[in-house]
């Protein structure tokens, strides 16, 4: 479908709208079988979303948006209204990804890949300032990642910057020094939830680290759950050297990926070091050629897509919750898990599949 081409040619991917709205939208039934519409929405609240003009696309079915219910439609802060209704009766929706609001300036910006749309990539583009995040780049991560709890098709993200050179040099110092107390404490809090809200995404999560990763970059790195990084990568949490410590997770995340005692020493030191040391202490999962880091992260995103969804979240939640307990109690937390699983329809034509020795077809189901 020419929907289908106009969502995945369009480069210029912004945050998504008001989460609770997007369900609110349907169709506009008219007869001519051409042409999908477009919405100007509002949001009275957001600095994102102010009067942007969107493209209406054909989705999954769901329901109609009928003459009967006006042209206009609003959820709290947010309103939309039909500008242009769609040349043809429309059994869709418009759902959080296929409403995308060109943002300017768009500091993170989410793609779906083609068809099914089942790897996502989150993409960190703030050239100026070597990717450091700064409010509005964080507010806009937190956006996408509100979103993305609601995703329904996904099954893999991966994190990845556009500036050659570098994945995320951590906070803007510069906006930070204008900062007060109270101010700084609101943005290192909402740094923190936003990372917390990636470590808690139910599906795989893959950082892609192509040149320096310092400060909240690494600490970003290390709310995935898998890191792959080009061999000219530098990694490091420089915040003793600022005063300061590492606040968006640092000190919790690094002593559980690669043990106390070296995080520690990175931390109290504020070292820097090189990608075949991050890969020896198991910083980072695997080591590739610079420049080939992404193809690597796309690799493992195809292997994980080959199995079962269901399994594979479950997996995650039973590592990710289990791993915190004493053993006998993770143990009974994975029996509990995989019970689970038992009912599943994936789980039934796994086993058909292996007893007809083909590959099985997973439905998430």
């Amino acid at each position: 479908m020419a929907a289908r081409r106009v969502l995945r040619t369009n480069r210029i991917l912004g945050s998504f709208c008001h989460a609770n709205f997007l369900p609110e939208f349907g169709g506009f039934p008219v007869s001519d079988p051409r042409g999908f519409g477009s919405l100007t929405v509002s949001d009275s609240q957001s600095g994102l979303v102010k009067n942007r003009l969107v493209e209406v696309v054909e989705d999954d079915v769901l329901r109609g948006w009928s003459p009967a219910r006006g042209l206009s439609r609003s959820y709290g802060s947010v309103a939309a209204t039909l500008r242009h209704p769609p040349a043809q009766p429309f059994h869709g929706r418009i759902s959080q990804r296929s409403l995308f609001l060109k943002s300017s300036p768009e500091h993170a910006a989410l793609q779906y890949l083609d068809a099914p749309d089942e790897v996502v990539v989150i993409s960190l583009n703030r050239s100026e300032a070597r990717n450091a995040i700064g409010a509005e780049m964080l507010k806009q991560l937190h956006s996408i990642l509100e979103g993305m709890r609601h995703s329904s098709s996904a099954r893999v993200l991966i994190v990845v910057s556009t500036v050659p050179g570098v994945f995320c040099a951590g906070a803007d110092l510069k906006e930070r020094r204008k900062m007060g107390i109270s101010e700084t404490e609101r943005f290192v809090g909402s740094l923190r939830s936003t990372f917390s809200a990636l470590e808690a995404l139910p599906i795989p999560t893959i950082a892609v680290v192509e040149g320096a990763a310092l400060g909240g970059g690494l600490e970003l790195a290390l709310a995935c759950d898998i890191r792959v990084c080009g061999d000219e990568a530098v990694f490091g949490l420089p915040e003793t050297s600022l005063a300061i410590i590492p606040g968006a997770g640092g000190t919790q995340r690094l002593p559980r990926v690669i043990g106390r005692s070296r995080a520690k020493e990175l931390i109290f030191t504020a070292r820097r070091i090189d990608a075949a040391r991050a890969e020896t202490i198991g910083l980072v999962d695997h080591c590739v050629q610079v420049g080939q880091a992404y193809d690597k992260a796309m690799g493992i995103a195809r292997e994980i897509l080959a199995q079962g969804p269901l399994a594979v979240q479950v997996a995650k939640h039973a590592i990710d919750h289990g791993s915190e307990m004493d053993q006998a109690k993770g143990m009974l937390f994975e029996e509990a898990c995989y019970s689970r699983l038992l009912n599943s329809r994936d789980r039934l034509e796994g086993l058909t599949a292996f007893a007809e020795k083909r590959k099985p077809v997973y439905h998430g189901e």
